[in-house]
Parts: structure tokens; C-alpha cells; sequence
């Protein structure tokens, strides 16, 4: 609905199913073909698959949520209700915008994922503010690149994969800080270009 678009318009939830240009099915099919050069037999497939399942089913499970949540973000109008709100903030959007790329990327794991939830509505609200669409783009990517290190998707994965299990909330507050300090400082540099000269003339 107006102000998110120029009329009322259906939001198109459309599934893409891409399983073969998916990332992990070549992944797959790189295992299968090493193990086939291994002279592994079916049996061992299945055992050493099972067992690699098994070890990471929590971090599994973790994921699933985690792109659950982004998708219900993006389908219940809260990412939209969120850019509004941010837009609210006058001059200081700039900075609140990049902590909205920050947030979107903490949410869904996925810069991509945040450029596409945010993306149209950091157009939206750059317009109305008389900012640099371009701008506040790049600023929610950049944004979203320190809310990476605080998204539940990247933790699970780093704690599997050296052998920590458990131990998320540990590592999630040893970098919760720094992710948010850095991207205060993006937020800062986003600001500076917006309204301060000679800042002003890096912004196409």
C-alpha cells in the first residue's frame, strides 16, 4: 500500500524452485564424484552423510527458522512498517537507514536477502527525504555487511565447523558490540555523504 508503492499492488509471492542452480546442489555433486574417486561404496555414502547430518542437525534446524523469519518478515509487511518508521527519522535517515541494512542482514542472514526486503523501501524514503536513491542503496548493503557477523545463520555454521557446539551466546556476545559499533561508523560515513561537503561530490 501507498507509501511503499505509487498504488495498491498484490504482493507476488512466487516460490523459485532452483534446486539445480543452487549453491549446494554443485557442492553435492562435487562430494559424490570425490567419493567416487575414492572407491567409497553406497553404504559408506549414506554413513558418512548420515552421521555429517547428525552433527549439525541443530545448525540445520537454526537455519530453517532463520529463513522462515525472513520470509514472514518480508510476507507481514513488518520490513515495510520498519522503513516507514526509519523514514520518520527526518535527517538523521541517513544513519537510521544503514542500521536498517544492519538489522535486515541480523534478521535473514543474507545481504542479498536484506537488499531485497529493504532495497525498494530505502528508494522509497531516499525520495521523500531528498536523498541519493543510489546512496541509501549502497548504505544498506554496506550497513547489512556488519549485521553478518551477528546473524544467527554465519554463528551456527562458524560453531559447527570448529567443533563448538553450544557455545552461539558466547560467540554472538564477544561480537554483538563490535558488528554494532561498526556499523554506527558506517552510519556516521553515510551521513557525511548525504549533507557534507566534500563528501556530497563521492555521491553519484
Amino acid at each position: 500500500m501507498p507509501p511503499a508503492v505509487t498504488k495498491p499492488t498484490k504482493e507476488a509471492a512466487v516460490y523459485t524452485f532452483n534446486l539445480l542452480s543452487a549453491t549446494g546442489t554443485g557442492i553435492l555433486l562435487a562430494a559424490l564424484v570425490g567419493g567416487l574417486f575414492m572407491k567409497y561404496n553406497p553404504l559408506q555414502f549414506l554413513q558418512s552423510y548420515g552421521a555429517t547430518i547428525w552433527k549439525v542437525r541443530y545448525s540445520l534446524i537454526t537455519i530453517m527458522l532463520m529463513l522462515g523469519l525472513g520470509t514472514l518478515t518480508r510476507y507481514s509487511g513488518l520490513d515495510t512498517t520498519l522503513e516507514l518508521a526509519f523514514a520518520n527519522t527526518g535527517v538523521l535517515y541517513p544513519f537510521f537507514g544503514t542500521l536498517m541494512g544492519w538489522l535486515g542482514v541480523a534478521l535473514t542472514g543474507s545481504d542479498t536477502a536484506s537488499n531485497v526486503l529493504f532495497g525498494g523501501m530505502q528508494r522509497v524514503a531516499a525520495d521523500q527525504l531528498g536523498l541519493s536513491p543510489n546512496l541509501m542503496g549502497a548504505a544498506n548493503s554496506a550497513g547489512g555487511v556488519m549485521g553478518k557477523m551477528i546473524d544467527a545463520q554465519s554463528i551456527v555454521v562458524a560453531s559447527t565447523a570448529t567443533g563448538w557446539f553450544n557455545h552461539e551466546g558466547d560467540i554472538l556476545r564477544f561480537v554483538f558490540f563490535h558488528s554494532l559499533a561498526l556499523a554506527a561508523l558506517v552510519g556516521v560515513f553515510v551521513t557525511l555523504l548525504a549533507y557534507v561537503y566534500p563528501f556530497t561530490l563521492l555521491v553519484v
